[in-house]
């Protein structure tokens, strides 16, 4: 033996252990994202806005935009807060006649994965400019549910609702939540992002429209969901042909607002009865028009098959959603569908 024997040191145990490199985010992304929901009280809408709050989690804020016109309006959140589950919680109140009168509620442990705290709820007239811009401030997507439509009948005439007379009779020709309400949006949701760019420029920091460096993981800017051609009949109505209004409304998300990202999704007919959810979602091209007489037969053969196509709500709702982080539908026009009847 040459010399001492040599020990290894314990340097290690006082070397922190390396942490695992945090993966960067591929593709769209709703990380630390604020969606607006147009519409959140419709029966679409407030499914979209329970899917989000539930399967999203990881999203900044989920503003829920409902229809109010005035002091009188009586619709309420009752669609909304039984689709979220804000209903769910335990409460009491004691009788009237009896000498304990307290209520009381709280959040019961079930309510814990229902994410209500990254939920916002505000009120606009879709076709006041003024009162969409109030809401448009850091928001990074929209999905765009609402109409002035019951099936195909306007909801003024369906319902004889008064906070929707003042679409159908004060303005005839500007009271289309489809049209001037979509317009309104969009506008101020381009210009909110322009905004945030400018200032993220004029500090010196990187564009902050979307939250990451360059874009790359950004959701698609804007969802409208339509319907398609075949789903629900063709009627005249106080604010033109349903269908027409309906493909205008597509034309001027494709053609008016370029710098914004888009999907279109044209919905099959709702059958909530009669088709299950949870299938699979499918998507096809919309059905040009016939280019000859030859083309008018074969033409008239699949639109007799699209019009038995069928969807549940909350596959619509699902399809919304997902339509947001799915690269495969941006900037594309879908009719979307799960099952057929008849």
């Amino acid at each position: 033996q040459l010399g001492p024997t040599r020990t290894s040191n314990n340097n290690a145990e006082y070397i922190p252990e390396t942490e695992p490199p945090v993966e960067e985010e591929t593709g769209k992304s709703l990380k630390n994202k604020t969606v607006l929901v147009v519409g959140a009280n419709g029966r679409l809408g407030s499914m979209v806005t329970r899917y989000l709050l539930r399967n999203h989690p990881e999203v900044k804020e989920v503003l829920a935009a409902v229809h109010y016109v005035g002091e009188a309006t009586s619709r309420g959140y009752g669609r909304l807060s039984y689709e979220v589950g804000a209903e769910d919680g335990v409460g009491t109140i004691g009788a009237a006649w009896s000498e304990d009168r307290n209520a009381y509620f709280e959040y019961s442990d079930e309510m814990k994965d229902y994410n209500l705290n990254k939920l916002r709820v505000v009120e606009v007239e879709l076709l006041d400019p003024n009162q969409v811009n109030t809401i448009m401030d850091g928001v990074d997507a929209v999905i765009f549910c609402a109409t002035d439509f019951e099936g195909n009948r306007p909801r003024a005439v369906a319902s004889l609702n008064a906070a929707f007379l003042f679409r159908a009779l004060a303005a005839p020709t500007k009271g289309r939540v489809e049209i001037e309400g979509l317009v309104n949006v969009m506008g101020e949701l381009k210009q909110s992002k322009q905004d945030r760019i400018r200032v993220a420029r004029m500090s010196g920091d990187a564009p902050a429209a979307g939250g990451d460096s360059d874009g790359s993981n950004d959701p698609t800017s804007f969802v409208l969901v339509s319907s398609a051609q075949n789903a629900l009949g063709n009627f005249e109505t106080p604010f033109g042909e349903f269908n027409g209004i309906k493909r205008q409304g597509e034309g001027i998300v494709r053609g008016d607002f370029p710098s914004l990202s888009h999907t279109i999704l044209q919905m099959s007919r709702f059958e909530d009865n009669f088709v299950s959810e949870s299938l699979e979602i499918k998507f096809d091209d919309p059905l040009p028009p016939p280019l000859s007489t030859e083309d008018g037969d074969e033409h008239a053969k699949l639109s007799n098959e699209k019009s038995r196509r069928r969807i549940n709500r909350r596959d619509a709702a699902r399809a919304a959603v997902n339509a947001l982080v799915d690269e495969n539908l941006t900037d594309r026009t879908v009719e979307v569908w799960t099952d057929t009847r008849g």
